[in-house]
């Protein structure tokens, strides 16, 4: 069983950056895809951003596209996703998540995914 951790969460200004960081554990993630999705309050989970197994492919929700960048290190079985020109409707609870049955197809329902951190905060102010 792979744990998640995510840190780099936190509050910042309407056009500001975040680094959020995902920190695998249990296990080793280097042969699964791996995403970012984020929640708010009363509406379901969306896909935000997704990485092949390799670093090879990426994949970003329109919303975010230009913006965010999600990169990994498999040697230190991390995923991470820079955050620049924020807007206050990016403002949710980010969770990093494995697909262990996926390599090169980034798939973005989160039914794909078997595990996932706990979240964290990213509040963008206006």
């Amino acid at each position: 069983q792979v744990q998640l951790v995510e840190s780099g969460g936190g509050l910042v200004q309407d056009g500001g950056s975040l680094r959020l960081s995902c920190a695998a554990s249990g296990r080793t993630v280097s042969s699964a895809v791996m995403g970012w999705f984020r929640q708010v309050p009363g509406k379901e989970r969306e896909f935000v951003a997704g990485i092949t197994y390799n670093g090879g492919r990426t994949n970003y929700a329109d919303s975010v596209k230009g913006r965010f960048t999600i990169s990994r290190d498999n040697a230190k079985n991390t995923v991470s996703l820079q955050m620049n020109s924020l807007k206050p409707e990016d403002t949710a609870v980010y969770y990093c998540a494995a697909a262990a049955t996926a390599r090169i197809t980034i798939v973005t329902s989160e039914k794909a995914y078997n595990s996932w951190g706990q979240g964290t905060q990213v509040t963008v102010s206006s």
